[in-house]
């Protein structure tokens, strides 16, 4: 499903009486005028439903005699909650972008020379930082300390604070002195 029609079905949704309909279509198919008794509802009340219903999918009709009979549409609703939510967004490149590009301003403002000028207050920022040191290490190398300070060292002078803010954000892993890149 795109956005846009996850967005159409739960605005749908939303609604007391599309809920009933739904429900009354679940058990079994049936026209406007037979809905309308059953829900206590005007027939004009029950066709406007039906049209936002169908036009989300969720029921589907056709002609039998003199009448539309509507019927429910399981499929529509056989997608978890969470595929709805996971669905592709049009606007999730340009949500990348502007991380980036915050990424970017953030690594200006704090590194001059490949040095980091001071540690921001901000854990956000300071996270991206860390993130951008963590870089220098390879996955799956054990490090020592020694050598865990040597290479911090060529970003900042207070090392040891980097370090463990390095091991609290769980971009480095320490265990019997020994570091690991997580």
């Amino acid at each position: 499903m795109t956005e846009e029609q996850v967005l159409r079905l739960f605005k749908c949704l939303s609604d007391k009486s599309r809920l009933r309909i739904l429900r009354s279509l679940s058990k079994e198919d049936m026209y406007v005028e037979r809905l309308a008794q059953r829900l206590d509802l005007s027939p004009a009340t029950i066709s406007f439903h039906l049209k936002k219903l169908e036009e989300t999918g969720a029921v589907v009709s056709h002609r039998e005699q003199y009448y539309i009979v509507y019927s429910f549409c399981p499929e529509i609703f056989q997608h978890t909650l969470l595929e709805m939510v996971q669905t592709d967004s049009p606007q999730e490149s340009e949500q990348e972008q502007r991380e980036a590009d915050y990424r970017k301003k953030v690594i200006a403002s704090f590194m001059e020379y490949g040095k980091l000028k001071s540690i921001p207050a901000q854990k956000k920022k300071e996270r991206i930082l860390l993130e951008e040191i963590a870089k220098v290490f390879k996955a799956g190398r054990n490090y020592t300390e020694k050598e865990v300070n040597l290479l911090i060292a060529d970003f900042y002078d207070d090392f040891c604070t980097l370090r463990k803010d390095m091991v609290a954000e769980k971009l480095l892993v320490r265990k019997d002195g020994i570091y690991r890149k997580v």
